[in-house]
């Protein structure tokens, strides 16, 4: 659609539009809790209503830390239909990690669970300052100190629906929708804010590019706090009244047996996903007919996957797509038609109203063919790094370029295929890891002097850390107790896998680690 014809909604707008649409085709299963499109949009409105009862005012900052699972949407469309801002946290995150994104966010209210796969976040941050934050609401599960979600609820039942309704109207599509915490070089996670008519028209276009329809039954399997499980997950499956099943976390089996029972149609995720299901020894015992739509990326694709994902998985259409948290998820996508070495081998093309160009280090396009830094520009860049003026300007230029930091090559027809990264950052099933974040953590360990932190191939992540040490003096350090300390510091996804021991790193004349000599290192053994 032309640009001067596009009419930008909110997300109220779009949840109340769905109830209207669809009515009483379901919207979300989630174990026994089957919710119509009507249900989720009532539900949105007794949760908006708790969050005025709570005192949320515009702008102010919500945070879940949660798994997958049908609360989480309800809370995030009730707090945004009020004008309150959605702050993400990865599962994965230690009490201290946490702690930072909620005292950056000026989090007011966190919605989390009691427990998941054995770890209990309220105990978590236990002894962490977080002055800013007024309660703490339990989704599920149970937990001193907290508040259920249920009475959350409930205080709520008071405020006139009217309320709502005024609040929401009053919203427009400038207004912020969320800030997605995203990792940099200085190892400081920062604030990616986004707002409400830049995402929903992202996603309306990611959505009808890749063919995601109202009778797909979409397996969410991507985690809500990534833009993936959120934006190209629930939101995409609300803008075009798609079936939502969320998964807490991956069980192949569960997968597979999920697939007919619910007649799965639509499955997204990183590479390792689909290789997983190809490989199960069981697979031939499940009906899989029903699969129709994947989309991809994050992790190289190979030909022959795209291959067997068509002929041996059943899939219609499989594509790829390439984005950032900093463009609200998704800057170039290949088309439905396009053929398995051009999905294999780019990232598809710049998306409808989104510009995308290959440049020098002087900001100068190369030539097609030619390696240079991907820059994009339009309606899906970010507003800017929460609270950091300055890397915002880094970051976007005075004509609105946004420098990815990636290196592309792009083709004559504008698909683009990522060849490097200019930062250090390595992808891990799906999550990107910033080494410097790795190493800071690495650093403050007893007997550590020195850290530097590479990616390296791994067979089924796509590559993990691996951690070169200079011990501190007179310390007594092996790979185990390193590993061993990464894994009640730091998420497990930046944990590294393996561990080597230096006497002094090789370094430039400013005094920074060669990373290309690193990595030689790795090579040298083999990886």
């Amino acid at each position: 659609m032309p640009a001067e014809q596009y009419q930008p909604r909110t997300l109220p707008q779009v949840v109340a539009a769905a109830a209207r649409t669809y009515g009483e085709r379901l919207a979300i299963t989630d174990g026994a809790v089957r919710l119509s499109y009507a249900e989720l949009d009532a539900a949105r409105q007794r949760s908006a209503q708790a969050f005025l009862a709570a005192g949320l005012g515009k702008g102010d900052r919500v945070a879940i830390w949660a798994p997958n699972m049908y609360q989480w949407i309800i809370a995030a469309i009730g707090a945004q239909s009020v004008g309150g801002v959605l702050v993400p946290l990865n599962t994965r995150l230690k009490g201290a990690e946490a702690a930072y994104i909620l005292n950056a966010s000026g989090a007011r209210l966190l919605f989390t669970v009691g427990d998941f796969l054995g770890v209990s976040y309220p105990e978590q941050l236990r002894g962490q300052a977080l002055p800013a934050l007024e309660q703490l609401v339990l989704l599920s599960g149970e937990a001193p100190g907290t508040v259920a979600w249920d009475s959350f609820l409930a205080a709520g039942d008071t405020v006139p629906a009217s309320e709502v309704a005024q609040r929401a109207a009053a919203l427009g599509p400038d207004d912020t929708l969320d800030i997605l915490f995203t990792s940099g070089t200085t190892g400081k996670p920062k604030g990616v804010i986004t707002c409400h008519g830049q995402n929903i028209r992202t996603f309306e276009t990611w959505s009808a590019t890749v063919g995601l329809r109202s009778d797909d039954n979409y397996l969410i399997i991507n985690p809500f706090f990534h833009s993936f499980g959120y934006k190209a997950g629930w939101l995409a499956a609300i803008i075009r009244g798609a079936h939502m099943l969320p998964v807490k976390s991956f069980d192949l089996d569960e997968v597979l047996a999920t697939i007919p029972r619910e007649r799965i149609s639509m499955i997204p995720g990183p590479p390792t996903i689909y290789q997983s299901l190809l490989a199960h020894p069981r697979r031939g015992d499940h009906d899989l007919s029903s699969l129709r739509l994947a989309v991809t990326g994050a992790a190289p694709v190979p030909v022959a996957l795209v291959q067997q994902m068509r002929e041996e998985l059943g899939f219609e259409v499989v594509v790829t797509a390439y984005g950032l948290t900093e463009t609200c998820g998704v800057v170039s996508i290949c088309r439905a038609d396009d053929s398995a070495e051009r999905i294999s081998h780019t990232s598809g093309r710049a998306m409808d109203g989104v510009e995308m160009k290959c440049v020098d280090a002087a900001g100068e396009p190369v030539a097609v063919g030619e390696p240079g830094e991907i820059w994009c520009r339009g309606f899906n860049v970010m507003r800017g790094y929460l609270d950091d003026p300055q890397e915002t300007a880094l970051a976007i230029t005075a004509e609105g370029w946004l420098k990815t930091g990636d290196v592309g090559v792009m083709d004559a027809d504008g698909y683009v295929r990522i060849t490097d990264r200019i930062k250090d950052m390595f992808i891990v099933g799906g999550f990107n890891c910033y080494p410097a974040e790795i190493e800071n953590s690495l650093c403050s360990m007893p007997g550590v002097a020195r850290a530097a932190v590479i990616g390296v191939p791994d067979e089924r992540l796509g590559e993990v850390a691996r951690a070169y040490i200079v011990p501190a003096s007179g310390a007594t350090l092996d790979e185990t107790a390193v590993i061993d300390w990464c894994r009640a510091n730091i998420a497990n996804y930046k944990v590294p896998r393996s561990v080597r021991f230096l006497e002094a790193f090789p370094l430039n004349a400013g005094g920074k680690v060669l990373k290309t000599e690193l990595r030689q290192l790795a090579q040298e053994e083999g990886l």
